[in-house]
């Protein structure tokens, strides 16, 4: 996913106009839509502060790791969900300084929006910590409960994505690339993780490590 990332992060730098007049038309209808219907417009703001990367980390990525450090026991999975959200947070910001693109200019804005645009900061963290979870999570649920635990992580940051474009803080291809930075670094992440063989102190498999071998074979 690094590919198009990079391709995006290219065609924003150097204004290709195919992609720009994209952006900005699907931003213009957005944000038209948002400011033609009350519903829409509390919508976005509500689901705005709801998807707040702090208020994720702080309610479901930290407290998930916590669950599955204390009561799973998966603690060698808690700290790879841990390490992961805090690189990608971290990734994300720099790639937003190395691009330094300008946030959508909106007539008539519907609030004050800081920083630069790409990626989207509530998009990539978003997409993070739902990735990061569902794979922490994996070994503890049923076939049932991950299917649909996966179809309310992707209704989530699509929602999360569809409320950048209508609030006029961020552009198409910013949300674009940071839901591919987000699942595409927990992947390959959890790719290497799966690939490391946590050691124990004797030759008994912990309930972790028994766990794990499973959900490998899965």
């Amino acid at each position: 996913m690094a590919i198009p990332i990079a391709v995006l992060a290219y065609l924003v730098r150097t204004q290709f106009g195919p992609l720009i007049g994209l952006d900005q038309d699907v931003s213009t209808a957005a944000t038209d839509a948002t400011r033609s219907h009350d519903g829409i417009h509390s919508f976005a703001q509500t689901w705005e502060q709801l998807s707040q990367p702090w208020v994720m980390y702080a309610l479901v990525g930290v407290p998930a790791c916590v669950f599955a450090w204390a009561r799973l026991h998966l603690r060698t999975r808690a700290l790879w969900a841990l390490a992961t959200m805090a690189t990608g947070w971290l990734v994300a910001a720099l790639l937003k300084l190395a691009v330094q693109r300008a946030r959508p200019v909106v007539e008539d804005p519907f609030a004050v929006h800081h920083g630069y645009s790409f990626p989207s900061g509530h998009a990539t963290n978003n997409a993070i910590v739902v990735t990061a979870v569902l794979l922490l999570l994996r070994p503890a649920l049923s076939s049932t409960a991950r299917s649909t635990a996966l179809v309310l992580g992707v209704i989530w940051v699509l929602l999360t994505c569809a409320d950048r474009l209508l609030m006029g803080a961020h552009y198409l291809s910013d949300v674009t690339a940071g839901v591919l930075l987000g699942v595409g670094l927990c992947a390959a992440s959890y790719a290497g993780y799966v690939g490391w063989s946590p050691p124990t102190p004797n030759d008994t498999p912990s309930k972790e490590a028994a766990d794990d071998d499973a959900h490998q074979v899965a």
